[in-house]
Parts: C-alpha cells; sequence; structure tokens
C-alpha cells in the first residue's frame, strides 16, 4: 500500500505459518485492510526471531500497531519484540493478531477473533485493552523471555512438541492425536518443587500449567476463569496419575472442568518457581520451546505491559476454533 504518511500499521507476516497459509492470506488481507481505509506497512519474516526483531523496529520507527500475521509462536516473537522497545526505553505501541496457525491461544485469550475476516473488522474497530505479560527465565533462556499466553511445563510441554511434528494433520485434531501419543511417551512425572506466593509444594507432577490466558492446544481450557489482566497468573497442576486417568481427565479439560478432579490443583499467584528434585522438566511459553531437560524455571508476571487490539463485547471467539485454510 502505498502512503505519503508513516503507516499506522506494521504487518508482521509469517509466510510458512499454518503451513504455507501465512504467505496464501497476504493478497485477503492487503484487500480487507485496504476495504476499511486502513493505512499500513506489511513485511515478511524471512527467520527465527525476525518478528521479534521487526517489530522492535517498528517501535523505533513510530508505529501505532504492529499486527502479526501468524499463529502463536510469530505472536510470541513479536511480543518479545514489543516488550525489548519498551525495556529499552523506545516505547511501545499497541499489539494485533491476525490468526493463521496451529493453535492460535494467545489470540483467544486476549479475546481476539480466530476467523481473519473477524480479525481484519477487529482492527478496523480498534478496540484496545492492557494486558499482562509474563517473563520465563531458565531453559534455554537463562536472559529471560517473555509470553502472553502460558508456559506447559510436563505432560502439555510434550503434547505441543508431539503436535509440531504432524504434517499429516493441522490445528485443534493434531493437538488431540498428540495427547494420545503424550499418554504413552509421558506417563512418569519428575518430582518437583513448585514454589508461588510463599507456598511451597514438593510432589511427582506430571503437569504445571502457568497461564495468563485460558486455553492451549487448541482447545484445551487450562484456566477457564483466566483474565489476562488482573495482575494474576492461574496455576493448575495435576499430580503424577495412572495412564489410564490421565485418559479420564482429558475431556474435563476440554470443557474446563478439571479443577473438580482430585488429582488437579488450581491456584493463583504473580510468581512461580519449578525445580526438578528428580527427573527434568520440559516445558514451553506460548507453544515454544523452553527446555526438553530443564531444572529450574523462574515465572513471574509483569501487570498490565501493553495494549492490545481485541473484539469489542459480545464478539469473544467459541473455546474451540477451525484455523484459516
Amino acid at each position: 500500500m502505498v502512503s505519503n504518511l508513516k503507516p499506522g500499521y506494521k504487518i508482521i507476516v509469517n509466510p510458512v505459518a499454518g503451513r504455507g497459509d501465512g504467505e496464501r492470506v497476504i493478497p485477503q488481507v492487503e484487500r480487507m485492510l485496504s476495504g476499511y481505509g486502513l493505512d499500513f506497512d506489511l513485511v515478511r519474516t524471512e527467520r527465527p526471531w525476525h518478528a521479534a526483531d521487526l517489530a522492535q523496529e517498528a517501535v523505533a520507527a513510530g508505529y501505532d500497531s504492529v499486527v502479526t500475521v501468524g499463529g502463536d509462536g510469530t505472536a510470541n516473537e513479536v511480543l518479545n519484540g514489543l516488550m525489548r522497545a519498551k525495556q529499552a526505553g523506545a516505547g511501545t505501541c499497541a499489539m494485533g493478531i491476525l490468526c493463521v496457525g496451529r493453535g492460535n491461544d494467545f489470540a483467544y485469550g486476549v479475546g481476539i477473533p480466530t476467523d481473519l475476516e473477524a480479525g481484519c473488522q477487529a482492527l478496523a474497530q480498534g478496540h484496545r485493552r492492557t494486558m499482562d505479560v509474563g517473563r520465563v527465565v531458565g531453559g534455554l533462556y537463562p536472559e529471560g523471555r517473555y509470553f502472553g499466553n502460558g508456559v506447559g511445563i510436563g505432560f502439555d510441554a510434550v503434547v505441543g512438541f508431539e503436535a509440531v511434528k504432524m504434517t499429516w494433520l493441522h490445528g485443534f485434531p493434531s493437538y488431540i492425536v498428540a495427547v494420545l501419543k503424550a499418554v504413552f511417551l509421558y506417563y512418569k512425572a519428575p518430582l518437583v518443587t513448585i514454589e508461588y506466593d510463599g507456598q511451597i509444594i514438593t510432589q511427582p507432577s506430571l503437569m504445571i500449567s502457568i497461564m495468563n490466558g485460558q486455553r492451549m492446544g487448541g482447545g484445551f481450557m487450562m484456566a477457564p476463569e483466566g483474565k489476562p489482566d488482573d495482575g494474576l497468573f492461574d496455576l493448575c497442576i495435576a499430580r503424577e496419575v495412572s495412564r489410564v486417568r490421565i485418559f479420564g481427565l482429558i475431556p474435563h479439560f476440554l470443557r474446563g472442568t478439571q479443577a473438580t478432579q482430585e488429582p488437579i490443583c488450581t491456584e493463583r499467584a504473580r510468581r512461580v518457581v519449578v525445580t526438578a528434585v528428580e527427573g527434568v522438566l520440559p516445558a514451553h511459553a506460548d507453544g515454544e520451546t523452553l527446555c526438553t531437560d530443564g531444572q529450574r524455571l523462574e515465572i513471574e508476571l509483569l501487570p498490565r505491559q501493553i495494549e492490545v487490539i481485541s473484539a469489542g463485547l459480545g464478539q469473544r471467539p467459541s473455546p474451540i476454533e477451525e484455523d484459516v485454510e
């Protein structure tokens, strides 16, 4: 789009997101945004962490908003770029997401429609909300990595690792198959110590989810009451159980009723430290690998850090959405 003025929206497209959907939807995105009269500049990512660099540069260049076209991983990179700019004193700008990914859980958690057309409409309407941001230190990121939706340690991290390997399934079905595989791959829980806001739990923990949003894996409601602007994480901790019991818990996670089940502990906290006493910690942040054999992760919540462009009231997507094709 040609303009004599500095564009208000920096559109950062991951062309390989959604098995190539990122590239395929570019003409549609350009047509819809132009139809709404939005002033934008579009660029494609070319390598890992390029989206973070582009977002940081967009802040320095004075853009009003940075919009990611991709999945949770691309959104996480843009979030990290915006937070790096803020921490460097360069200021910040609003963040938008147009969903073209596998799970789109980051977007769901902040009320952004996962339908592409509805997402463009939300950008045009310009409704904004301020969100909290998480920061995790450990594993591959001793200097820290920011996240918007959540950190998963243990079983749900292994599910994510398995889902990424699949080339024959896409979206929520890939996570369902990955869950079934993980039941047989990861059923012996590490002995861990979980410290949160003055409390300490030491037990074999199959899964520890530290949520700023609500959902992981495209449909598993890890924190059905989670709010990304309340200043607290929602924790979901599952102790070690049998493989048969894991199968029995899956429907509860789909409905968000797992807190009623005896192996599950739910808490709220602003800071969490997880340490492996025996075994190791596989973990992810917003679906991106933090470690496969970590020993200690420190997670803190930073209240009200950035603005996100979301849908207005009454336009929240349903718990399980289909990906953009």
